[in-house]
């Protein structure tokens, strides 16, 4: 069975940028609904003993009907959806700060990335602001609910995807490195329909040290 993960930072730590309000919603309700919806699908299913990365990766593979179904999508947009939200969840920190979640401490919070993820940036990109402004523009782009992703195959090169409802990276083969919430529960509270200055705010809490840890294990 499945768990409500803990926020590893205080419900207002985020402020201005993401609400007390939003974040108590989004987590304590949206995400919540995930986990109850899918420990209610899975229990006498192929995926009861799976990993939740394991449940994303079967249950998005097409199948012939009558297998495919409804709860065979339902199990993949909450398995989805949980998946996405701890990653999203995990990779912020204060304004001012940001927590070492290996030793549970505080720490000066990077402003931008280092090492091997600062350099590919730079290779693919020119510059972080460059690469900041089409990840922004893509999370602006995409129609209706969804995920932008920096991702990255197995070779380490880095992309930006677009990902409609509950569907990510794992699902084609590549590592999740960051996202962005575009469903519009994520900031609608704070922001109303400003969805781009709701993207741009998200880097002024972003923790690249967490990013960094999620590349560097390719």
């Amino acid at each position: 069975m499945f768990t409500l993960i803990d926020l590893p930072y205080p419900i207002d730590a985020l402020e201005p940028v993401i609400s007390a309000q939003t974040l108590s919603f989004h987590h304590g309700k949206h995400l919540q609904a995930y986990v109850d919806n899918l420990n209610k699908l899975i229990p006498g299913t192929e995926y009861e003993s799976m990993t939740l990365e394991e449940i994303v990766i079967a249950s998005s593979k097409p199948v012939p009907e009558p297998v495919e179904g409804p709860a065979r999508k339902a199990i993949f947009n909450n398995a989805g959806q949980i998946l996405n939200h701890n990653l999203y969840f995990t990779q912020f920190a204060p304004r001012h700060s940001r927590l070492d979640l290996s030793r549970h401490s505080r720490l000066d919070r990077e402003s931008a990335p280092t090492g091997p993820l600062k350099a590919q940036i730079e290779s693919q990109w020119g510059t972080l602001e460059a690469f900041q402004k089409e990840f922004v523009a893509k999370g602006v782009g995409l129609f209706g609910s969804g995920w932008v992703w920096l991702q990255a195959d197995a070779a380490g090169t880095l992309s930006i995807g677009q990902y409609p409802g509950a569907d990510n990276p794992v699902a084609h083969g590549l590592r999740p490195l960051l996202t962005f919430d575009v469903w519009e529960h994520a900031y609608y509270l704070d922001y109303q329909n400003r969805r781009a200055a709701h993207l741009e705010a998200l880097w002024g809490i972003l923790d690249w040290s967490v990013v960094e840890r999620r590349y560097n294990k390719q």
